[in-house]
């Protein structure tokens, strides 16, 4: 329990560098589909890309060699358990040391006190806190070990140069155990050795700045809660370090993949995979081949008091493998993702509304809406997860929302990443609000570009499928030019998964503001055409988080409640309508699919079949055993014109709340469906702000014809909850760049495409 554990220097892990460099082969081996075809020319074109082709399998054959070891789960590495003093890293490093029949090496005691001929106490009032610090790191700097537990001490991860030495040669596994449980341990005995403890800085606040180090050196997380056993706690890392381990473990396949056995005859797609490639090259969507991670009832309560940062940590960490995203690496991402650029510093702060129901406030990001919350972080794993030396373009249809906050994330990556990573948004010329197509064409930057197109959203939706399975395209694309396409719809996995962050969140802020108590189950009413958000909350349930019923809120365009309500998806002699919520303004559900997929057991043979007659016959028809499956947590409605009108007024005047039209669109479904004696969260998509003159309307404010920058003021001075979204008044300040508009055609889509890719790839060579 003392401050100062093991380090543990390790003998060599066969080629770090050369592990890395096997990762950035595997994450260009999407490459090999794309150019498949046009082999003939790689010996001239294409040189450069020719090492990135290999397949992750080859990638990772040495290290599997190493870790998986018949004769033991550690071969010739460590294991390194960080933590702080009392987290009980020499008892549970004794264990796993025992059960995998290998030595254990406790810093403090085999290393410091032998070296100084002293105690770590000793040494400490000696030296000093700052003098110890280096000591200890020199100390450790010449110690080697191969296939070893070893307990660092608690200071060891305060030195930079000797953790980089501890984490060339072992998994580095941190021990996080709640502080407030480690001052409870720390009081039943007398500890005199914590780096710090004599300068008079209270212990708690000692131990808070320490896990910026933690944080900063693990591999790999272990929630140690309250009661739990060693021999528990042993079993987790085991467990921890196997998946650490099995680069494998965490595939994804289609949802058009036919074979009951997907283990059979493919390759399995990565995070990374999933996540540059977008679509499957089948046309179908990417989801894991297995079930979602699960949280405990008790990691679960252990994130209730935690800031929307450390929960995404957590749940991030458990969905994406770290041969994918190191830890470290995700967690800077995340912080960077969710800082400044977030008006809340609760990022998606929850607030009563009336009776049971409560506003899920997803509009603080840049844009306003609830795509800022994905899409802030998504573009930072994108550029992590794609190979150095390839150029992508990002392709996207928006209904609304979707492209201005596109253009803000992917604009906010480094200098380098923006010359290899651009991103170009299609929006239905006259299908969003005037402030939303203001604010579209008013995020272009450097790498990032408006089009729009005259037609509507599901033409643009449809567009952008078509020239990712457009081979001949898309293979001329990266021999041409050294370009891939990708996209950042929620079709793409990687834009899907941070949207489980926030509702999951919403349900812990109701635990810890008292409304309900942990394990208390809510609804969820979501306003939702392309099934994306009402999905993400499907999978915070898988979680753990319980959800009762998802309750599907339908504008006038009402496919998706017509399908829940009776199987049958079905788009003849159905046109889509312009309504006053056009980002739900959707007739083909991308997302939907994925789901299918879920309840039809991965049944890839009838998501190809239905998918395909959709296409094809604009129609198609659920088994009745399935429809009643999805409705045991499904239930829909849908809302008028009329209705979404009345409802922004009548909450406005009752609760001082201004409702933006898809927040008013699931207000009205909640209040036709509810179960009132069950909490519901409503899911509020955007700020209001961005639909000014509707919000005018509703309000019977007869000042509507004047600018969207006037009606904007006019609103902001109102003083209602919540409040104006300054970074919209900002907004409506900026000139309009000029963006370009082309015809229905996806030819003519292809050709501008060509031309931006000259004009911004080509001047980088």
């Amino acid at each position: 329990m003392s401050d100062s554990k093991g380090v543990s220097p390790f003998a060599g892990w066969p080629g770090q560098k050369s592990a890395k460099r096997m990762l950035h082969i595997r994450r260009c081996q999407h490459l090999k589909l794309i150019t498949k075809t046009f082999v003939s020319l790689i010996h001239f074109k294409a040189s450069r890309h020719v090492k990135l082709i290999l397949p992750r399998t080859f990638a990772f054959k040495e290290l599997r060699k190493s870790w998986f070891s018949i004769h033991s789960l550690l071969g010739d590495k460590n294991i390194i358990l960080m933590g702080p003093p009392g987290s009980g890293k020499t008892t549970v490093g004794k264990i796993i040391g025992q059960k995998l029949g290998c030595s254990f090496i406790d810093v403090d005691d085999d290393i410091l006190e032998t070296t100084w001929n002293m105690t770590v106490a000793e040494k400490l009032k000696d030296v000093g806190n700052e003098q110890f610090l280096e000591e200890e790191g020199k100390a450790l700097l010449n110690f080697s070990a191969s296939g070893t537990v070893i307990s660092l001490s608690g200071s060891n991860p305060m030195h930079d140069a000797t953790m980089q030495h501890v984490k060339k040669n072992g998994i580095i596994v941190f021990l996080d155990v709640p502080v407030t449980d480690i001052i409870d341990r720390l009081n039943l005995v007398k500890i005199d050795r914590i780096v710090g403890q004599n300068s008079g800085m209270p212990l708690k606040e000692i131990l808070q700045y320490r896990r910026q180090f933690y944080k900063k050196w693990y591999d790999v997380r272990i929630f140690c809660e309250d009661g739990a056993s060693a021999e528990v706690i042993a079993d987790k890392v085991f467990d921890a370090v196997k998946r650490y381990q099995d680069v494998d473990s965490e595939t994804f396949i289609s949802t058009r993949y036919k074979s009951k056995h997907p283990a059979e005859g493919i390759s399995p797609k990565h995070f990374s995979d999933a996540v540059i490639e977008g679509l499957a090259s089948d046309g179908g969507l990417f989801v894991p081949q297995k079930e979602f991670p699960k949280l405990s009832c008790v990691e679960w309560k252990s994130l209730v008091g935690a800031t929307y940062v450390e929960r995404a940590q957590i749940i991030l960490e458990r969905c994406i493998h770290p041969v994918d995203i190191p830890a470290f690496k995700l967690g800077e991402m995340i912080e960077t993702a969710y800082g400044e650029n977030f008006a809340c510093s609760k990022i998606a702060p929850i607030r009563h509304l009336s009776g049971n129901q409560f506003i899920l406030e997803l509009f603080h990001g840049p844009t306003g809406s609830f795509k800022d919350l994905s899409l802030q972080l998504m573009p930072h794993m994108f550029a992590h997860c794609i190979p150095r030396t390839c150029n992508y373009l990002i392709l996207v249809a928006t209904s609304g929302d979707t492209g201005s906050a596109v253009l803000n994330g992917f604009s906010r990556l480094s200098s380098s990443d923006k010359q290899r990573i651009a991103a170009v948004t299609f929006f239905p010329e006259n299908g969003v609000s005037d402030f939303q197509k203001e604010q579209i064409i008013g995020s272009q930057k450097e790498n990032g570009w408006a089009v729009g197109v005259k037609s509507d959203f599901d033409f643009c939706q449809t567009a952008v499928k078509k020239m990712f399975n457009d081979s001949d395209f898309t293979g001329f694309l990266t021999i041409e030019y050294g370009t891939t396409l990708s996209s950042a719809n929620s079709i793409n996995w990687g834009r899907l998964l941070p949207q489980v962050i926030y509702h999951a969140s919403a349900y812990l802020d109701l635990v810890n503001q008292g409304f309900i108590s942990f394990g208390n189950p809510v609804d969820v009413c979501i306003p939702t055409g392309n099934f994306g958000n009402i999905l993400a909350a499907v999978y915070a349930k898988m979680m753990g988080i319980p959800i009762r019923k998802f309750i599907c809120a339908s504008n006038q365009n009402h496919v998706l409640t017509d399908f829940i309500k009776t199987g049958h998806y079905d788009l003849r002699k159905r046109k889509l309508v312009q309504t006053f919520s056009p980002s739900i303004d959707i007739l083909k559900s991308s997302n939907l699919e994925r789901h299918l997929h879920f309840v039809t057991d991965r049944d890839g043979k009838l998501m190809t079949k239905l998918f395909q007659q959709l296409e094809n016959q604009q129609h198609f028809q659920l088994e009745r055993i399935i429809v009643e499956k999805l409705q045991q947590d499904f239930v829909a409605d849908w809302c008028s014109e009329e209705n979404c009108l009345a409802a922004i007024n009548s909450t406005y005047h009752t609760s001082g709340y201004i409702l933006d039209p898809h927040t008013a669109v699931a207000k009205v479904v909640a209040d036709r469906v509810q179960d009132k004696a069950c909490p519901v969260i409503l899911a509020s998509t955007a700020h209001y702000s961005k639909f000014a003159p509707v919000i005018m309307q509703a309000l019977r404010i007869k000042e509507i014809n004047q600018t969207s920058s006037s009606q904007l003021c006019l609103l902001s001075s109102y003083n209602a909850l919540p409040p104006a979204h300054e970074a919209l008044l900002e907004r409506i300040k900026q000139r309009d760049p000029k963006y370009h508009v082309c015809a229905p055609d996806v030819n003519i889509l292809k050709d501008h495409i060509e031309t931006l890719i000259q004009s911004h790839f080509m001047k980088v060579f």
